[in-house]
């Protein structure tokens, strides 16, 4: 029998995507000026604040406040109107040193002995159901929303958008879990006044997005996808009606309250730890992006259609104490899941230190993640400038998005006699 699944999304500038882009901004400032910084750095936002709070270890100055201002500028939040403003808010630091405990726990003279920041379990995962190899339903509830900010601030098309918004897109699959249509998407953005009557303004928001937002998102996807949109599909546009009052001042914004928007939809499973703001000794974060590493890799080099890794830590210990696959029955290989476990242990080095350096997860890649998925992006190398009014000013070549790369596929083959 067809079932549903249902995947979300937010904007950048939904109060707790703004949380996140504000603690990995002042991550990545910190690496950039000292790669070797402890950062576990949690934002609030509300009506005209911010509060900054969290542990650091590091041998430099940040202007925490000024970084905070210039996110809130970026994402779009500059006009007084929106009850949140980067020139006006007020920013509260309460950043203080990392504990001793935790740091003489994590820290070692050799370096491949650098034990784990954290206990807990992190999982990676993986479908071919997209190029990208991310979950159908949250792949088009990003694209959308990264295609409506395109359009607020083209400011041409639909001029009256603002930046806090969030998408759902319902999908049909088959018995076989082959994606057969969408059924429903929900798109609800902020927006300006009206000078027309409610009801005008719905339409006029509704009409747009249909008509503008929809097929430019359409025209992303490859053919196999766009096939699933159909005339049947039930569109919720601002279901609520008006929604004028958003971003901080609607609803108050904490770092890490989207855990599932920044992985995979609800597909798969989450070990409960959120990312943002953590610097990569943190295994909640490190961890899950090389379980995702592994996950995207295996079903590239068709060891199976879908994927899922788990690795467990002890806090201070080097080792994972585990590392298990699920492959959903779908494993092209003669094997059992706990016999490809066995030898994914052997291909990949899961101990804390061997991700940060194969990731190259001590450069200040963050801000890029903080929004629209941790998951499923191109990996890219830039070049990022940082300055501060304590040490002058950095610039760096990075990779983003390391652990989407697709370099471990041939030994994967080599592996599993693929």
């Amino acid at each position: 029998m067809a079932y549903l699944f249902t995947s979300e999304s937010v904007s950048e500038g939904h109060p707790d995507k703004i949380a996140d882009q504000i603690s990995d901004t002042l991550l990545d400032n910190f690496l950039a000026f000292d790669e070797n910084s402890k950062v576990a750095c949690e934002t609030l936002v509300t009506t005209g604040q911010v509060v900054l709070a969290g542990e650091v270890r590091s041998d430099t100055y940040i202007d925490v406040q000024n970084i905070a201002r210039e996110v809130i500028n970026e994402i779009g939040y500059t006009k007084g109107a929106y009850k949140f403003s980067g020139d006006s808010c007020g920013v509260i630091s309460l950043i203080h040193e990392q504990s001793q405990e935790i740091y003489q726990g994590v820290d070692r003279e050799n370096k491949e002995e650098q034990g784990a920041g954290d206990q807990g379990m992190m999982f990676g995962y993986a479908t071919n159901e997209t190029e990208n190899y991310m979950p159908l339903a949250l792949d088009i509830s990003h694209k959308i929303l990264i295609e409506l900010a395109k359009l607020r601030r083209e400011g041409k098309d639909i001029p009256y958008l603002r930046p806090d918004s969030k998408s759902q897109v319902t999908i049909e699959y088959s018995d076989d879990n082959v994606p057969q249509k969408i059924v429903a998407i929900v798109v609800s953005t902020q927006h300006d006044e009206f000078d027309e009557n409610d009801d005008e303004m719905l339409k006029k928001i509704k009409k747009d997005i249909l008509e503008i937002l929809i097929p430019r998102v359409k025209e992303q996807l490859p053919e196999y996808v766009q096939k699933l949109f159909n005339d049947d599909i039930t569109y919720h546009i601002n279901p609520t009606g008006k929604f004028v009052i958003g971003g901080p001042h609607g609803d108050a914004g904490l770092t890490g309250r989207k855990i599932i928007v920044d992985t995979y939809g609800g597909k798969g499973a989450h070990g409960g730890g959120a990312f943002s703001g953590k610097d990569p000794s943190k295994v909640d974060r490190s961890a899950a992006y090389a379980s995702r590493h592994v996950a995207k890799n295996l079903v590239a080099a068709g060891l199976a259609d879908e994927v899922l890794v788990q690795v467990s830590y002890a806090i201070g210990v080097v080792e994972p104490t585990s590392i298990s696959v699920e492959t959903y029955g779908t494993a092209k290989v003669d094997m059992k899941d706990g016999e490809i476990a066995k030898k994914v242990a052997q291909i990949f080095d899961m101990r804390p230190w061997a991700i940060e350096d194969r990731l190259k997860l001590r450069n200040p890649i963050y801000r890029e993640t903080a929004a629209y998925g941790h998951m499923g992006k191109e990996p890219r190398t830039v070049t990022k400038i940082f300055k501060s009014p304590y040490s002058g000013e950095v610039k760096k070549e990075v990779e983003l998005f390391t652990w989407e790369k697709l370099d471990y596929v041939d030994k994967v083959k080599e592996a599993f006699k693929l």
